[in-house]
């Protein structure tokens, strides 16, 4: 079993960054692809950015590109995700998450963490002027 607990969120003024970070603890042994999600009011949590812990390839979703990153730690079990350029349309439940050894479906196609993964509580950002 892994548990991931999640750090950060709040609320910001648009135009401003914030960052979020996930601590994993349990069974990190497997190599484990670790991402974040967000599903905004009355809509489906979406994926934002994956990769596996120990790098390579990423996804990361148009609509964040070029606004989010992912930053990893994996000597700590640790991931965060910046937040730049915040826009009113980005408020929302954010969730990490984390599945071991699927392939190439962390960086490719879509990753929705089956029965196998792990999620985060959620932390709210809020984006408002």
């Amino acid at each position: 079993q892994v548990q991931l607990v999640e750090s950060g969120g709040g609320s910001v003024q648009p135009g401003g960054s914030l960052r979020l970070s996930c601590a994993a603890s349990g069974d990190t042994r497997r190599s484990m692809c670790v991402g974040w999600f967000r599903q905004a009011p009355g809509k489906e949590r979406e994926r934002l950015v994956s990769v596996y812990l120990t790098g390579g390839r990423t996804y990361i979703a148009d609509s964040v590109k070029a606004r989010f990153a992912i930053a990893l730690d994996p000597a700590k079990n640790m991931w965060s995700l910046h937040m730049t350029r915040l826009r009113p349309e980005d408020t929302g439940m954010y969730y990490c998450a984390a599945e071991p050894q699927i392939g190439e479906r962390c960086y490719s196609g879509s990753w929705y963490p089956s029965a196998a993964g792990y999620w985060g509580q959620g932390t709210q950002v809020t984006v408002s002027s």
